[in-house]
């Protein structure tokens, strides 16, 4: 059995579902169930015994070891992070509380855990955390991608306290043998985006009439990696991944904000064309950015590929015409997860209606 932290969150339950897709062995899902984490992305798991969800926090720590010990747990796949860069900007400490301060106690229950086995189950237990591509800083444009071995230069609250976590996580493998594996992934779209994000903000919007927001210029750029493809990039390194070693995952699509924007727009038109024949394009709005924003991102995932045989399943051009589809056909799922709250804070934040 594997417990998954974080699972009910974007990320966290896209590798849930597409784990019970793919395999027999059940998870225990443990998420405290913030504003990202939501239920309803686990719906179809209803009433399958290899699912168990339990909510509650990573820096439970006796919780966290009474979950590993009365499963037998073999390891642990880490998503539970804050992970929003504008949020980590107006209230960081939630960041190093969760990202940090959690990691920590999470880090030690499975320390704790792991120092008790014997034999093959000692041998064979393994710790991934699942970390961004952000904790190494910004590229100029014609800079190479991030390697593993770039330095490490956060430029947010959000992306220091995942450095703060990564660093953890080396001290632990470096200090006590426990057997760590990390991940470093670009920018994820795919479904159960909760919509604070720019695809699926943009889609929401769009589809409500509402401006599409872009910060400064839209010229940022990023490498977008779609979510299933990350899944399917986790579950090999947790099969082979070297003890100790970081992986870099990244979609190979480099891409400016922009650009990004303007692709949903065309596939809107094409799947659902507004009333007054107007372009989606006609929403958008330019707002001021936002501070310290990282021009660019790129990961280089040769290491990925070349060690363990795994590259993307998708280009950009498919991923993110399935994700319009999904965003489409799961209307209720939107809609239940905008809150009054968000929009406030969506408000708040861009400065628009």
């Amino acid at each position: 059995m594997i417990l998954v932290t974080g699972g009910a969150g974007f990320i966290g339950s896209n590798f849930v579902i597409d784990w019970l897709a793919t395999g027999s062995e059940p998870v225990i899902n443990l998420d405290k169930l913030t504003y990202a984490g939501n239920l309803e992305n686990l719906k179809g798991l209803e009433g399958d015994s290899r699912h168990r969800f339990v909510r509650g926090d990573i820096a439970d720590y006796d919780l966290v070891l009474r979950l590993l010990r009365e499963n037998q747990v073999r390891a642990v796949v880490n998503f539970a992070a804050e992970s929003h860069v504008d949020r980590s900007i107006h209230g960081p400490e939630d960041f190093i509380q969760t990202n940090i301060v959690g990691t920590f106690r999470l880090l030690e229950a499975v320390r704790a855990y792991w120092g008790a086995l014997e034999g093959d189950a000692k041998a064979a237990f393994r710790f991934l955390h699942v970390s961004t591509d952000e904790v190494y800083g910004s590229l100029d444009k014609a800079d190479p991608a991030f390697t593993e071995q770039h330095r490490y230069e956060p430029n947010s609250p959000y992306s220091a306290s995942k450095a703060a976590s990564d660093h953890l996580v080396r001290a632990y493998h470096h200090t006590y043998g426990l057997p760590v594996l990390t991940t470093n992934c670009s920018n994820n779209y795919g479904p159960y985006h909760f919509p604070e994000k720019l695809i699926p903000l943009v889609i929401h919007n769009a589809l409500a009439g509402k401006p599409l927001p872009i910060y400064g210029d839209g010229q940022q750029i990023r490498d977008w990696l779609y979510v299933q493809d990350h899944c399917s990039a986790i579950r090999r390194v947790l099969e082979a991944g070297r003890v100790g070693e970081t992986y870099n995952v990244g979609g190979w699509n480099e891409m400016p904000n922009l650009e990004v924007v303007h692709t949903l727009c065309a596939i809107l038109d094409e799947l659902r064309p507004r009333g007054d024949e107007l372009p989606y394009a006609a929403q958008i709005t330019f707002v001021a950015d936002r501070p310290g924003h990282d021009r660019r991102y790129a990961i280089d995932a040769g290491k990925l590929e070349r060690e363990l045989g795994w590259k993307p399943a998708e280009t950009f051009e498919s991923g993110i015409r399935k994700t319009v589809r999904w965003y489409l056909d799961n209307s209720q799922w939107v809609a239940n997860v905008t809150s009054g709250a968000y929009r406030e804070w969506v408000d708040r934040q861009y400065g628009v209606a």
